[in-house]
């Protein structure tokens, strides 16, 4: 791995995993520093994360990592919407229904113990990158992959809200076990509508948790920044 991509990498992981925080400075010297590379391949990476949408110019303080508002959740998950139900439709027609049968099965199986055991949700998230990388083959599109990679990295951020609510991952498990199943029964409608249904779930609760999160009394990094025009 060379210099750029680790601290690509790196700096990625820290805003995904709310180290830093929405609206964190990120000097050169700074970041260059503590990364252990030269400040070329630290712009290289900060170009990479704005192209995610992880980072932002400020007028006047440089490179801030991107805030995260009502309306940014909202955009995000229409997005979303936009292309999983399509993916997940496509996927449907063209896929092989053996692969999504044991899919779905993997995920009744993690829905039945999510509730318990916290070891294994790491191994949960993993189950719903497989899933995601199947229907993108599946789907067979490079347009419609190529443009869900930055959603899936501000997601990734966003999820870190729920991912303690064992009620909601028991939940999701569900939802993306039927996405699975619809995607096996080769019903290209049914698939989409079950992409649509645990798309707006997840956006209720991700919603619901950062809202939480953000009362004053809460000590959760997790926040919604105000909207523009508000204080």
């Amino acid at each position: 791995m060379n210099a750029s991509d680790r601290a690509y990498t790196e700096l990625r992981r820290d805003i995904v995993e709310w180290r830093l925080e929405p609206g964190t400075v990120l000097g050169e010297v700074e970041q260059a520093a503590r990364l252990g590379v030269s400040r070329t391949p630290l712009r290289d990476a900060l170009r990479r994360l704005a192209a995610d949408g992880l980072v932002e110019p400020h007028p006047s303080r440089g490179v801030v990592v991107s805030s995260v508002t009502r309306g940014h959740v909202d955009a995000l998950f229409e997005a979303r919407i936009a292309l999983e139900t399509v993916t997940a439709s496509l996927a449907a027609q063209r896929a092989a229904p053996e692969r999504f049968e044991q899919l779905a099965d993997e995920f009744e199986r993690a829905a039945a113990v999510l509730a318990e055991a916290r070891e294994d949700r790491a191994e949960y998230y993993e189950l719903i990158a497989r899933l995601d990388a199947g229907l993108a083959e599946a789907a067979d599109n490079p347009y419609l992959e190529r443009a869900q990679g930055p959603l899936r990295a501000n997601l990734a951020r966003l999820r870190q809200a729920t991912r303690e609510d064992a009620r909601r991952l028991r939940a999701s498990a569900l939802e993306h076990a039927s996405i699975a199943r619809a995607v096996a029964a080769r019903d290209p409608q049914l698939a989409a509508a079950a992409a649509r249904v645990h798309l707006s779930h997840a956006r209720s609760a991700i919603v619901d948790a950062l809202s939480l999160a953000d009362s004053a009394d809460s000590p959760s990094p997790l926040r919604l920044a105000p909207m523009k025009g508000t204080a």
